[in-house]
């Protein structure tokens, strides 16, 4: 049994909340805002984001991150990649803590990948930090439909004892040591759903979709090879795997999001139909591409869904840009 603080109360924090709880752990799940904290630990319901789904009596809701934080022993980080530093400046973490990211994205101007943050701000080691990849749609997972994920961390036995803290009967989880490759596939797979979501917003079927991922994955492995990570890890959960169920499910919100776009909406349609949330594909893009930049690495599909999202772009115009590129071996 391990104390665990969940640190967000959006679709997955709360997801993640319920499995760690019925995985035997007592949790502690912090929303930012006292109205949803006190209504959730009443009605053991996150209307917002999961509704109909009963929240274990094993969570306490709380909006008092010191409360959420008091002798915990595994801290997991569930805010937005953008706003984790501004987070994690404000709370007091136990400094004997593991810290487990959910963030999935490249911060904005520093090009830090989530971990880097959370060491940057934190002063913690990076052997105290981990990361969960995997194909993890939430909603799917509060479910209890089975699905399994990846816990990377430098130290081998902290990843054990996150594995064995979060397996529930329907949440299988595998160890892993190389987390950049499992932060890159995070996310840079977010980029590359939003690219199948305008394909398939433009009415374009299975074989665009195939190509598109294939190529995704394939850039994705060029600029986290470059970084450092092990090629290895993009054929797995961390990285196909997270990659196909992002780019094919109707659940993905990247994918939606592209959807709308690739059927004319601008980017503020897109937001307001997605109730005025921005999806974390279109702010990574740019911080991906300026990524594979620095590093001299290719990635086509990224460049074109940042030029959508970025500079204008038609999708019709980007679909075009991409069939033409130059002709070459695979």
């Amino acid at each position: 049994m391990v104390h665990v603080s969940v640190m967000g109360a959006g679709s997955w924090g709360t997801t993640l909340a319920k499995v760690f709880a019925d995985a035997g752990n007592p949790v502690r799940l912090w929303a930012r805002r006292e109205e949803a904290a006190r209504t959730m630990q009443i009605t053991r319901e996150n209307a917002d984001y999961l509704p109909g789904l009963t929240l274990p009596h094993a969570i306490t809701v709380t909006s008092d991150a010191a409360q959420a934080l008091r002798d915990a022993e595994l801290v997991v980080l569930a805010v937005p990649s953008q706003t984790l530093r501004s987070n994690l400046a404000a709370w007091d973490i136990p400094e004997s803590a593991t810290l487990l990211s959910l963030a999935k994205g490249i911060e904005q101007g520093t090009h830090l990948r989530m971990s880097e943050v959370i060491a940057e701000v934190t002063g913690a080691s990076l052997d105290r930090i981990a990361v969960l990849s995997g194909p993890n749609l939430a909603r799917e997972i509060a479910l209890e439909q089975p699905a399994a994920t990846v816990i990377a961390c430098s130290d081998v036995s902290k990843a054990q004892a996150i594995q064995q803290a979060v397996a529930a009967p329907y949440f299988r989880p595998y160890t892993n040591t190389d987390v950049i490759g499992c932060e890159i596939g995070g996310a840079c797979k977010n980029v590359i759903a939003l690219a199948c979501g305008m394909a398939t917003g433009k009415g374009l079927g299975e074989n665009t979709l195939a190509s598109i991922i294939t190529r995704g994955l394939a850039e994705i492995s060029r600029l986290g090879v470059a970084l450092g990570a092990d090629e290895r890890t993009f054929s797995g959960l961390a990285g196909l795997g997270d990659l196909v169920a992002t780019c094919s499910s109707p659940l993905s919100r990247n994918r939606s999001f592209g959807k709308r776009l690739g059927r004319g909406d601008t980017l503020e349609q897109a937001r307001h139909a997605t109730h005025g949330q921005v999806a974390e594909g279109v702010i990574s893009s740019q911080s991906v591409f300026d990524l594979a930049q620095i590093h001299g690495v290719e990635m086509p599909i990224t460049q074109a869904v940042y030029a959508v999202c970025h500079q204008g772009m038609n999708v019709d115009d980007m679909i075009v840009a991409l069939m033409g590129r130059s002709k070459k071996a695979e």
